[in-house]
C-alpha cells in the first residue's frame, strides 16, 4: 500500500518576535500561510526484514537521511504514540521525499515534511492518531509543525504551538494572493538567527503589546495584504547578509512592489497580484542580475 501527501511551504506574512523565554525558545506573534508550492512525500508499506522500521530516500543529495531529518523523527514519534509498527510487526514504512522547498530558506520545509509524515502514517494506519493527539505529537517535533495541520492562514503565538484561525474576512483578503518567491544561493540557520537576536537583545525585539496592536489594527481596518507585512528578524539577517536589503530596496524603488523576508530567511517575497507579466519578468531579471545564477525564483500563491 502506498500513499502520497503534498507537503507545502509556508510564508510568514507578519512576524513579530517579542523576546526570549526561560526555556530558551522565543515568543512570537505571526500570521502564516501555506503556499501552493512544496514537496511531495510518498510512504509505502514494505516487508520489515532486518532493517529499520522507517526508511527514507530523497531525490536531492543535500537532504540528510539520518535521525536529524524530521520525517524520521515524526515517524518514530508516531510509533511511540500509537505502538505501530511495533517490534513484532512484519511491515515497515519506506518514505520517498521529492524535495522542492529550498533548504535554509525560512519556508518551513522540515516542519512541513514532519507533518506530511504523520499524515502518511495516519492513512496507512487509520484512526490511530487524530485530533488533539495528532496536534500534541506535531508540537513536539518543532515550533512550525502545528500550523501545517490547518488548511487556512493562521495566527501563531508562543513559540509557535498556539495556533488560531484568522477571521473569515481576513482569510478572504489573503487566500490566493500571488507572490514572487526568491532565495539567494545561501541559506540562514534559524538557530543562528534567534541566537543573534538574543545576543543583541533587546535591539531587535518587538514589545508584546506593540506586536498584538499592529496585528489588531490590520484586522480592524480591513487593510490590504501589503499593510500587514512585517518582520523584525530582518534586522538580524540584513546585518550579516547585505545582499538581502540591497536587492529588496532595489525592487521597491524600481518596481514599486512590497517586499519582505520570510521567517529567519534567506527566502524573500514580493507581492505581484496585479502586476503585468512584463513587470514580473523584469523583477526576475533584476533578481538574477543581483544574486547570480544560483538564485531560486518561483511564482506562487497563498494557500
Amino acid at each position: 500500500m502506498t500513499v502520497t501527501v503534498f507537503s507545502p511551504a509556508k510564508i510568514n506574512l507578519y512576524l513579530a518576535v517579542t523576546g526570549r523565554r526561560p526555556d530558551g525558545f522565543h515568543d512570537l506573534v505571526s500570521v502564516v500561510s501555506t503556499l501552493d508550492y512544496g514537496d511531495e512525500l510518498t510512504a509505502t508499506l514494505v516487508p520489515a526484514g532486518e532493517g529499520a522500521k522507517f526508511r527514507l530516500e530523497c531525490d536531492r543529495t543535500d537532504v540528510p537521511l539520518d535521525e536529524s531529518n524530521l520525517i524520521l523523527r515524526a515517524a518514530r514519534a508516531f510509533a511511540e504514540a500509537t505502538g505501530w509498527p511495533g517490534p513484532g510487526d512484519a511491515l515497515a514504512v519506506s518514505f520517498q521525499l521529492t524535495k522542492r522547498i529550498p533548504v535554509g530558506a525560512g519556508l518551513g520545509g522540515g516542519s512541513s515534511n514532519a507533518v506530511a509524515a504523520l499524515r502518511c502514517l495516519g492513512r496507512l494506519h487509520p484512526d490511530a492518531l487524530t485530533g488533539a493527539r495528532l496536534e500534541a505529537v506535531a508540537a513536539t517535533l518543532g515550533s512550525d509543525c502545528a500550523l501545517f495541520l490547518r488548511n487556512a492562514p493562521v495566527i501563531i503565538r508562543g513559540r509557535g504551538e498556539r495556533v488560531e484561525l484568522l477571521p473569515a474576512a481576513a482569510v478572504e483578503r489573503l487566500r490566493g494572493q500571488r507572490l514572487l518567491l526568491f532565495k539567494p544561493s545561501f541559506g540562514i540557520s534559524t538557530p543562528w538567527a534567534y541566537g543573534r537576536m538574543a545576543a543583541e537583545a533587546p535591539r531587535h525585539y518587538c514589545p508584546p503589546d506593540e506586536a498584538e496592536e499592529r496585528l489588531a489594527v490590520w484586522l480592524r481596518s480591513r487593510g490590504s495584504l501589503a499593510d500587514l507585512l512585517f518582520n523584525n528578524m530582518e534586522g538580524v539577517a540584513f546585518g550579516k547578509h547585505l545582499a538581502l536589503p540591497v536587492l529588496l530596496e532595489k525592487l521597491r524603488r524600481k518596481f514599486g512592489v512590497s517586499v519582505r523576508m520570510s521567517g529567519s530567511g534567506s527566502a524573500c517575497f514580493a507581492l505581484v497580484e496585479d502586476r503585468p507579466a512584463t513587470v514580473v519578468t523584469g523583477m526576475e531579471q533584476t533578481i538574477r542580475e543581483s544574486w547570480g545564477d544560483g538564485v531560486f525564483i518561483k511564482d506562487v500563491r497563498l494557500g
